[in-house]
């Protein structure tokens, strides 16, 4: 409940020391401040989040935040939040977090940060492994940023209406690259360049209303298929699946497919149109369902 705060130049080391999780969310937590402004921190080695942020607006920039147990950002219902020019690595769980504990308007925006070696020691289905992890939050704009090596997505975005992941540079990504899934409305993807994933775009989960997408000017190449698993092997270049337009792109090295539309029965106009395929196992897959109707 303080506006205006400012913390700037600071080292603040956890050390790893065993802390009480109830009596905080990070090394650097934050409650209802608006106006905040973080910069040229050193935040590293924690057991919780390094910069936890609750219900503020305001901005995050130029800091450093390493070798958290958790995330290394954490914003839950922001009312205005840049987080800018930082540098995230080494984080077990996920590098940036933007979540709402319900559905609703956010509008943080995340541009021009390194991401790098973020792990998934809490496991899970990808909740977890994320350089950039938004949840309920809608409006986001996660643009510039230069992701890589994390043990799921680069962007992942989870019932999120309105997302938009543009001019993103991702490499070295275990999963899906740029993931737009579940309950949402409305996803622009664009000049995004993905390289070594196993698998460059997804914008899925129609079962649950994930619909309305543009995928547009990304370039995705050297995907591989992950054998070990036993069902989601993946390997595809772009999977979209309801209202979406797919123009553009250039995708090279798909060992599944290029662009895959559709998943089941759930299919609804989608439209294909100018892209370049290159060494794919197949160019364009559509289901074959009879439920999912034309494409």
């Amino acid at each position: 409940d303080a506006p205006g705060v400012r913390l700037e130049s600071l080292v603040i080391d956890g050390s790893l020391l065993a802390i009480d999780a109830a009596e905080g969310t990070g090394l650097v937590s934050l409650t209802n401040c608006d106006g905040l402004a973080l910069a040229d921190l050193d935040v590293r080695r924690g057991l919780l989040n390094g910069v936890a942020l609750t219900a503020c607006s305001g901005r995050v920039s130029d800091c450093d935040v390493r070798g958290m147990s958790q995330a290394g950002l954490f914003s839950l219902d922001a009312r205005g939040l840049d987080l800018s020019h930082n540098a995230v690595m080494d984080c077990a769980n996920n590098g940036i977090q933007v979540w709402r504990s319900a559905p609703g308007e956010d509008g943080t925006t995340v541009t021009a940060n390194r991401i790098s070696r973020i792990a998934t020691k809490g496991g899970g289905t990808g909740q977890n492994g994320n350089g950039v992890n938004v949840f309920r939050a809608g409006g986001v704009i996660v643009s510039g940023n230069r992701i890589e090596d994390c043990a799921y997505s680069a962007i992942r975005a989870n019932s999120s209406d309105n997302i938009q992941m543009t001019g993103n540079s991702c490499r070295k990504i275990g999963e899906v690259a740029l993931y737009a899934e579940f309950a949402f409305s409305g996803a622009l993807i664009a000049n995004n360049l993905v390289d070594d994933a196993a698998s460059g775009i997804a914008v899925t989960n129609f079962n649950e209303g994930g619909r309305l997408a543009v995928v547009q000017g990304n370039v995705i190449r050297n995907l591989f298929r992950r054998e070990h698993e036993p069902v989601d092997k993946r390997g595809i270049g772009i999977g979209i699946e309801a209202d979406a337009a797919v123009s553009g792109n250039v995708i090279e090295d798909a060992p599944t497919a290029g662009i895959s539309a559709g998943w089941g029965p759930y299919l609804r106009d989608v439209a294909i149109t100018g892209n370049l395929i290159r060494k794919a196992g197949i160019g364009i897959m559509v289901s074959a369902d009879p439920k999912a109707g034309p494409c």
